[in-house]
């Protein structure tokens, strides 16, 4: 399948220092896309009998981006078309027997998050048997099964560079790392590989003063969402106990790193009386939003944690865990569901004003999610059995840079940035030619030979210039001392440094 290539920022931020390109300019939705409209609806039913859905998923990968998976709670993993056509006289029904693509029996259990990996050819399932599979979406086989968690397990979110590995997190407290490429003999009954997790944090949201946790208190250390932030080291997660989230480093599980709430002023007592439904973040990874259950959903930056929330938006009703949020991949916009039966967009920059109510459904909004790549197109799902597609007609691709790129940081001196550039290969992958966008800029590295940029100065920078050549007629290459005292990037660390904690990678010293 054709990969999508979506580059955080952290990404961007090395292509521009190793080489100068000009990055990708992403799609986004335009500050008046309000009027988004339904455009076909599909029940979840399966040999006639009704069930509601409780995760959705569309694909990442340009060629199959179309593509919706839903799981529900009789453990089935159905496949959807959502660029097919209704007839406005059809039923839900038969719009899902005309949409439907692929469907499967993934657990005996329901099945609460879903996860695609590796260019779409596999899919991650979170049941309440307590497993994660992983499955040949073409074949529909399960080729493993990761066990260790003792209760449900919620939630999932891949490593954002490496697809072999990922985080969970469970009802019983805990989140677990796995790393796919660490095979076991062992097998299940059905013959398939069963995995453990390489690292395991337990009571990851306890409270400090949780003693002990009586038998049928699950629910209140359970984990509700984890992500595995943009950096590849840090993970957050969030639970169904207090408002709190917490960041972890993955080289050193052993205490939080660092935590945020809404009014970190507040007691322990008072972080209680609300726990979060989900966490999402956008493409770049800078913004984090959090449902939680006081009604609110919370906008965090990543670089700024000790600010607390810069954001909150309200309107919608979180009356249960199983009402979700999602960021928009450009991060302009925050979708929810809600128990009211409605979903609601609301504009990042104008948290003030009214959301778009999004009202067809029946029954309480709980996931949703944004096409990456198909802007303006979202999916709800609801305790009615239905899944909606819905439409904006006034998004459109800007060429301007979208709100959460717009990042000061520090590049790489142009001596190492010309010494990375001989030592490293960096070829470009060839955007799609029907990709949203049509003013990307594609480029060929035909050999390692440094870039040569045209350079504007003023008389101030000549007159240095000049000074610092009458003093040294030096080679390139710095000596260690001036290398250590050399501004480095958040990506290109000196070797002499050790990072420990996720404020080195998000807050320059």
């Amino acid at each position: 399948m054709e990969s999508s290539d979506p580059r955080s920022l952290f990404q961007d931020i090395r292509l521009r220092e190793l080489n100068g390109f000009r990055v990708r300019k992403r799609s986004y939705i335009g500050d008046a896309a309000s009027d988004f409209s339904e455009t076909g609806a599909v029940a979840v039913e399966h040999a006639g009998d009704v069930t509601p859905p409780l995760a959705i998923s569309f694909c990442k990968s340009n060629k199959n981006s179309h593509i919706l998976a839903v799981s529900d709670e009789d453990g089935y993993v159905s496949l959807f078309d959502t660029r097919r056509q209704f007839a406005s006289s059809s039923s839900h029904q038969e719009n899902a027997e005309k949409a439907r693509v692929s469907e499967w029996i993934a657990h005996h259990n329901a099945v609460f998050d879903l996860c695609w990996i590796k260019e779409d050819t596999r899919i991650l399932s979170a049941s309440g048997d307590q497993t994660i599979k992983v499955w040949d979406v073409e074949k529909r086989k399960c080729t493993e099964m990761l066990m260790g968690h003792t209760g449900s397990v919620k939630s999932m979110s891949p490593h954002p560079a490496n697809p072999e590995i990922i985080v969970s997190g469970s009802r019983d407290g805990s989140f677990a790392l796995w790393d796919m490429r660490c095979k076991s003999n062992s097998k299940s009954r059905h013959e398939e590989l069963c995995l453990s997790s390489i690292a395991v944090v337990k009571g990851a949201h306890l409270s400090t003063q949780a003693k002990r946790v009586r038998r049928g208190k699950a629910a209140s250390m359970s984990i509700t969402s984890v992500l595995y932030l943009k950096d590849g080291i840090s993970i957050a997660t969030a639970g169904a106990v207090d408002s709190v989230v917490k960041f972890w480093d993955t080289r050193n599980l052993k205490t939080v790193v660092t935590q945020t709430c809404p009014n970190p002023e507040s007691t322990e007592k008072e972080r209680r009386l609300h726990g979060i439904s989900s966490l999402s973040q956008d493409s770049n990874g800078v913004s984090l939003s959090a449902s939680c259950m006081d009604n609110r959903i919370y906008l965090y930056n990543v670089f700024q944690l000790e600010r607390g929330p810069i954001k909150s938006f309200y309107g919608c009703q979180i009356e249960s865990f199983f009402v979700k949020s999602s960021i928009s991949p450009d991060a302009t916009h925050i979708l929810s569901g809600s128990s009211d039966g409605n979903a609601y967009i609301w504009q990042v920059n104008k948290p003030q004003d009214n959301p778009t109510i999004l009202k067809n459904h029946d029954g309480e909004v709980t996931a949703v999610d944004w096409s990456p790549l198909e802007t303006g197109k979202i999916a709800t799902s609801s305790d009615d059995f239905t899944v909606r597609i819905w439409n904006s007609q006034s998004s459109y691709c800007s060429s301007a840079r979208t709100p959460s790129t717009n990042r000061r940081v520090m590049a790489v001196p142009g001596a190492e940035c010309r010494k990375l550039f001989m030592n490293e290969s960096m070829p470009l992958k060839k955007e799609n030619a029907n990709s949203l966008c049509t003013d990307e800029v594609s480029h060929e590295v035909k050999s390692p030979s440094p870039i040569k940029m045209s350079k504007c100065t003023t008389p101030e920078a000549q007159k240095k210039r000049f000074l610092s050549d009458s003093e040294s007629n030096e080679t390139l290459e710095k000596t260690p001392e001036a290398a250590l005292r050399s501004p480095s990037s958040v990506l290109n660390p000196p070797s002499s440094l050790k990072r420990k904690t996720i404020r080195d990678y998000f807050i320059a010293a």
